[in-house]
């Protein structure tokens, strides 16, 4: 559907709609995935986790260090504080979801940038794995030499 001033937006609207195209906020964030993203054992809480990584994955207002930080911190956090965790991220994406075109060009900027940090993640992740499982195979190596 073709955007157009008898739907109400106005000239600077329809520029911008014409230069992204397809692009609604959200839509770049929500093309990648949770892979390679370990969250810590969390026995004292229950959410679903694929929802919460989508919604950390998608909030440009959490750097990278950030988001890392937090999937660190989830053993540690309380019902409560994963539940407004979550709240506070769903209103973050609803609110950049309601504004208006004149800001899609900046919010895919911005998106863009968090997608790749995501990635960035994803590949942290992934060493941190190959750097446990090595010294786990070393630890391994020393018992059975009796060290």
């Amino acid at each position: 559907m073709v955007a157009t001033k008898e739907m109400g937006y106005d000239d600077e609207d329809l520029k911008i709609l014409a230069q992204v195209g397809d692009y609604r906020f959200t839509s770049i964030t929500d093309a990648l995935t949770n892979d390679k993203i370990a969250i810590p054992e969390h026995p004292e809480t229950n959410f679903d986790v694929q929802k919460f990584l989508g919604l950390l994955r998608g909030s440009i207002s959490l750097t990278r260090d950030e988001k890392w930080r937090i999937i660190q911190a989830i053993p540690k956090l309380s019902q409560f504080q994963i539940d407004e965790l979550q709240k506070i991220l769903s209103d973050e994406r609803q609110k950049f979801c309601e504004l208006s075109p004149k800001h899609l060009l900046q919010l895919m900027k911005l998106e863009q940038k968090h997608a790749e940090d995501w990635k960035d993640l994803q590949s942290v992740m992934v060493q941190n794995a190959s750097k446990q499982e090595e010294k786990s195979k070393v630890d391994e190596i020393r018992k059975q030499l009796g060290l």
